[in-house]
């Protein structure tokens, strides 16, 4: 693979699809300072999947995302290309081995926006994690991280295993009691994000992890958590955090 052509390939599709209007409202939404081109999410996953769909390696799979990832304009970078980045590590996840584990980090340490941190959180780290379970004493370190969206992607790199029907309920119960007290919004919602996910499969074992901290879980954490319960468990849960 050509990857410098194969990046500015890319980037040249994303800018025939340009929408000056889109590209502003979605920089409001995000409250972003990047560079916005403005397309649609299934319109840029169409063309980053494009780029690896000829069986490439691992190494022009990274190289390719980490190309895009560093893309600029005017100084600052690019959403679009970012998430292209995503979308490459994404589709040939299946390529990434324990070792990546330190680039999904650096990405993450290198976003401002749970945008990207959440792509990368569930669908790279959780993915790791679930196939290389040793990688789990990874997330143990940055859940207590100083770094809001490191302790965020700790949190949301569970949801992998939630989802594959192979929760880690231990690390849940851990990372959900060393979180309880958050003060960061985007943390007490990816707490209760999980819990959700959770509680489709195993109402009971979050309905009994909620009600013994109902005193001290939050608002955001306990809404999220609560909302796919039966409905009597949910309203005993809100009305006990009322009172």
């Amino acid at each position: 693979m050509d990857v410098r052509g194969e990046a500015a390939q890319v980037m040249a599709e994303l800018r025939a699809q340009a929408d000056p209007v889109r590209a502003e409202s979605e920089k409001r939404y995000l409250k972003s300072d990047f560079v916005h081109i403005g397309v649609t999410v299934p319109a840029l996953r169409k063309v980053a999947v494009s780029a690896v769909k000829a069986e490439p390696t691992r190494d022009e799979v990274v190289a390719l995302a980490e190309a895009l990832w560093r893309v600029t304009q005017e100084g600052r970078p690019v959403h679009e290309a970012r998430m292209a980045a995503l979308e490459v590590l994404v589709k040939r996840a299946a390529l990434l081995g324990p070792g990546d584990l330190g680039l999904a980090e650096r990405l993450v340490r290198d976003s401002a926006s749970w945008v990207y941190v959440d792509y990368i959180a569930e669908r790279v780290v959780g993915r790791l994690v679930v196939r290389y379970p040793d990688l789990g004493t990874a997330l143990d370190a940055w859940v207590n991280d100083p770094y809001m969206w490191m302790r965020r992607t700790a949190v949301l790199a569970l949801l992998a295993g939630v989802r594959a029907g192979n929760p880690d309920l231990e690390r849940l119960d851990r990372f959900g009691d060393a979180l309880i007290g958050e003060r960061e919004f985007f943390i007490r919602k990816a707490l209760g994000w999980v819990l959700r996910e959770l509680s489709k499969k195993d109402p009971g074992w979050v309905t009994e992890w909620v009600e013994a901290r109902v005193g001290v879980i939050s608002g955001v954490t306990l809404r999220e958590a609560v909302r796919r319960l039966p409905g009597e468990d949910a309203e005993r849960l809100l009305a006990a955090q009322r009172r």
